[in-house]
This record gives C-alpha cells, structure tokens and sequence, in this order.
C-alpha cells in the first residue's frame, strides 16, 4: 500500500514538471512565425533586341514613370510611429443580510415544550460581504523605419508589403519585422508610408542573446504563475 502511494506521487510530480517544461518551452518560441523575407520582382521575359532601332527596351530610361513602388518586388520605406496608452479599472462590491426569528409557536393554544423549554421556535442570522477590485495600465511606442517589399498586388491596386531587419550586435540580435496592406495613394513621393496606415498590420520588435534571456523569466517561475498551477 505504501508502496503504491509512493508511485502516485512520483506521477504527480512528473506531471507537473511535464507541464511546466511544456509551458516554459511554448513561452520560449517566437510568437509570430510568419513569413518576412523579401520578394524578387518576376524574371522578365526575354526578347531580342532590335539593333536597327533606336530606341532599345535595354538601355531605356522612363522620365514620365512614377517612381514609388506599384509592383511585385518593389521597395517602399515604412516609418513606424507607433504609440498605444490603455488604461482599464474595474471595482465590485456586494453585501447581503438575513435575520429570520419565528418567535414561540403554539399548539392548540399552548407552546410546545420539553422540560421546560421550547421546541418550535428558531431564529436564523447571517451576513455575507465581497468587495473587489481591479487596475491595468499598458504604454508602448515604437519608432524608426524599415524597408519592405511588395509581395503581392491585389485587382484593386493595393499592395500586401512585408520585410525585416535584423541588427547583430555585441550581446545579441534584435529584430523588427513588418507586414500589411498598403493603399497606393497613402504612398508618399519620396516613396514612404506610415506604419498607422498599414491594413492588417503585423509589427514585430523582439531580441536574442544574453540581454534578452536576462529579461525574461525562467520556465519554473513561469510555471508557478501559469494557468496549470492550481493555487
């Protein structure tokens, strides 16, 4: 008996260490997997040149063409002003009371007693108090540029935009990754757009090496304020 009670306990553990290993690896992955690398403009087709022209498809130059980016493999800079405040509170408070007394009933015209004293009558008295609140408050601000490229070119002119950065320095890499949906004529003339104009945005700021993983929290740390712990 005492044996099996041993064993129960050592799968309790290991459970729990299961869970937390599995929490804490799960924190650990980058959150946003998704594809960032920049896309090739389409191989042009090829043709022969004309050598009895004088105008030649090789050596042509475009002065009425517009510059900013309108096709696939195009670049555009983004200039990421980003800027969030929120603040929310919330606070409850609820309180009850009973107090029932039914006094000394009667049988027949007489109280019903035993010994002397009274069967019937009961008093009940209670009272219940809750009172809660709450405070969140979140600030963030992102600021730079990035230069992505047009992946795709959607029939009605906009254009899906994605790309990277990646800064390799002393103690780590950081990066910034953008992608979203940009309206050709949010595009400015020196072929520029604000990250706040970008349709379904995806930013991503975040960091590997020594100073990010002194930032963040261990596994069994993470474990004991997650969701599998149950106090």
């Amino acid at each position: 008996m005492k044996a099996a009670r041993t064993l129960r306990t050592l799968a309790a553990a290991a459970a729990l260490a299961a869970a937390g290993l599995l929490s804490g690896c799960a924190g650990m992955q980058e959150r946003d997997q998704g594809n960032y690398q920049a896309t090739l403009p389409p191989p042009e087709p090829t043709h022969h040149a004309n050598n009895g022209a004088i105008y030649q498809d090789d050596t042509a130059v475009a002065l009425f063409e517009d510059t900013r980016a309108h096709r696939v493999g195009d670049i555009l800079t983004i200039v990421l002003t980003e800027s969030t405040n929120a603040t929310k509170k919330a606070s409850t408070s609820t309180s009850k009371a009973t107090k029932l007394d039914t006094g000394t009933p009667t049988l027949f015209g007489s109280p019903v007693t035993l010994g002397g004293k009274s069967l019937l009558n009961a008093s009940v008295d209670s009272s219940s108090d809750f009172s809660g609140s709450g405070d969140s408050a979140q600030s963030n601000t992102l600021s730079g540029t990035i230069s992505v490229t047009v992946a795709k070119v959607f029939p009605n002119g906009n254009m899906l935009v994605r790309g990277e950065k990646r800064l390799v320095l002393n103690q780590g890499e950081e990066y910034v990754k953008v992608s979203g949906i940009v309206r050709p004529v949010d595009v400015s003339s020196d072929n520029s757009v604000a990250s706040t104009q970008l349709a379904d945005a995806h930013i991503a700021y975040s960091g590997k090496g020594a100073v990010a993983d002194s930032n963040a929290m261990g596994w069994l740390a993470r474990f004991f304020i997650g969701k599998f712990w149950p106090f």
